[in-house]
């Protein structure tokens, strides 16, 4: 599996593990393939971080940054204006790649999400169906309230480093990680 970072690959490449019910999974990530695309777009601004508390869908509850599954036909750097735009009514200025992070559930959804920062952005946050949007401090993210994997590439990107994680899940919780920078 390539990088598009240019970041290194995984290592090991297949992955056995036992999950809650007591089966076995194993997840070959020389040919591992998405489900889904999509993306998370996070607005920076005078040392604070726009989050959401996300209402709906996949992690309702969690805490998260804007983002949402690609349309076909759509870029991902499309997707994450979009996704923004509809979730907090706020539009990121020229957003670019931070990372990507790959998501192999037990249940056997795949997700591939591409991972986005923008420095600036137009308009005020306002709460929508989807999420509930709150600034939040870059030295203060509320790690315990989000995904578990996102405490070990966050710091990545608010570091401005490059990165590439996958991630095995059993439900809410990870049963294996790998992440790589660079």
């Amino acid at each position: 599996m390539k990088f598009s970072s240019g970041a290194t690959t995984l290592s090991p490449l297949v992955i056995t593990l036992p999950t809650a019910t007591g089966d076995t999974w194993t997840v070959d990530w020389r040919v591992w393939q998405p489900t889904e695309r999509a993306v998370l777009c996070f607005v920076r601004q005078e040392g604070r971080l726009l989050l959401i508390v996300k209402k709906r869908g996949l992690g309702a509850g969690k805490v998260n940054a804007p983002g949402g599954r690609i349309e076909p036909g759509e870029t991902a750097a499309a997707a994450a204006v979009r996704e923004t735009q509809e979730e907090v009514g706020m539009t990121p200025i020229d957003p670019t790649v931070a990372g990507e992070v790959l998501f192999a559930f037990s249940n056997g959804y795949n997700l591939a999400c591409t991972v986005f920062v923008a420095i600036s952005s137009t308009g005020t946050p306002i709460e929508t169906p989807e999420a509930q949007p709150f600034w939040q401090p870059e030295v203060d993210i509320p790690y315990e309230r989000m995904w578990a994997d996102d405490h070990l590439w966050l710091p990545l990107l608010l570091a401005g480093r490059p990165f590439r994680g996958a991630f095995m899940f059993d439900g809410d919780q990870m049963l294996w990680h790998q992440v790589v920078s660079g």
